[in-house]
């Protein structure tokens, strides 16, 4: 009963806030848009269709359905080594799945196959909370059995596997969207949290400063292992943001973004 609560809030919480998000960036944008909303919202909103049928139905059958419920019926994986208390064995698992999502964002930069996938997310030549969708069917399948690995490995219990999954699509709509927050506010929350600030440095067109800040929750894993960068060279009102190599229009279309890896 509280896993199909859970499943139900991994739908209309993520739902609320790109409402909540999207509305904000109308009040407060913290940058002018160089493409506009309009047709990448719709480009955005057929990926997330597309992602809904392949990743995320995916994501939820076998990251969850799967590797969490097989792990927890026959007592596999790390946690399941040691008698731990619930709330401590919930903390280990989201913190090594937060650094495992890190580390395969940075081996999508660094491997030329995962990186020809992760392109289509970068081509996008605006940040606002539908880039967060932008992700292209084959990276989201790549993503779905890297995450099952680690999740049948660990034993993470299957209500934390979905409160994961609930905690990283939260985190990826915020840092992507476009709103400005006080400086005060943003310094105080990306000690913990990657804030759009942080996340706006990663997407620029400078390919250094795309090997920065790969955290989509947790800024630790960035200030450990020194890929950490507080903002673009060129200050976040002049960083341009996409690939360099493309200047167009090109990413806002749906089927061009869909054949960009194979091209």
């Amino acid at each position: 009963m509280i896993q199909a609560g859970l499943g139900l809030y991994a739908i209309a919480i993520p739902a609320f806030l790109l409402v909540l998000l999207a509305s904000a960036e109308a009040f407060w944008p913290r940058r002018a848009l160089v493409l506009g909303r309009h047709p990448r919202w719709r480009t955005h909103a057929l990926f997330f269709l597309s992602n809904a049928v392949v990743g995320r139905l995916l994501s939820f059958l076998v990251v969850v359905g799967v590797a969490a419920n097989w792990a927890e019926a026959h007592h596999f994986g790390a946690l399941n080594l040691a008698a731990l208390p619930f709330w401590i064995e919930a903390a280990i698992a989201i913190i090594i799945l937060d650094f495992a999502v890190w580390f395969q964002h940075f081996l999508m930069h660094r491997s030329p196959l995962l990186w020809r996938m992760h392109a289509v997310h970068h081509s996008d030549r605006d940040l606002d909370v539908s880039s967060a969708l932008r992700f292209h069917p084959f990276e989201l399948i790549v993503s779905t059995f890297y995450k099952s690995a680690v999740v049948a490995l660990l034993g993470v219990p299957l209500i934390v596997a979905l409160a994961f999954e609930l905690w990283l699509n939260a985190n990826a709509l915020f840092n992507h969207s476009n709103i400005r927050l006080p400086r005060k506010l943003d310094r105080r929350l990306r000690l913990f949290l990657v804030t759009p600030d942080m996340h706006l440095v990663h997407h620029s067109t400078l390919v250094d400063e795309q090997k920065h800040n790969f955290g989509f929750a947790l800024t630790v894993w960035d200030r450990l292992f020194g890929t950490y960068r507080s903002e673009s060279i060129l200050g976040a009102e002049n960083q341009k943001i996409g690939l360099a190599e493309i200047d167009d229009a090109r990413p806002s279309a749906f089927i061009w973004s869909m054949k960009q890896p194979m091209t």
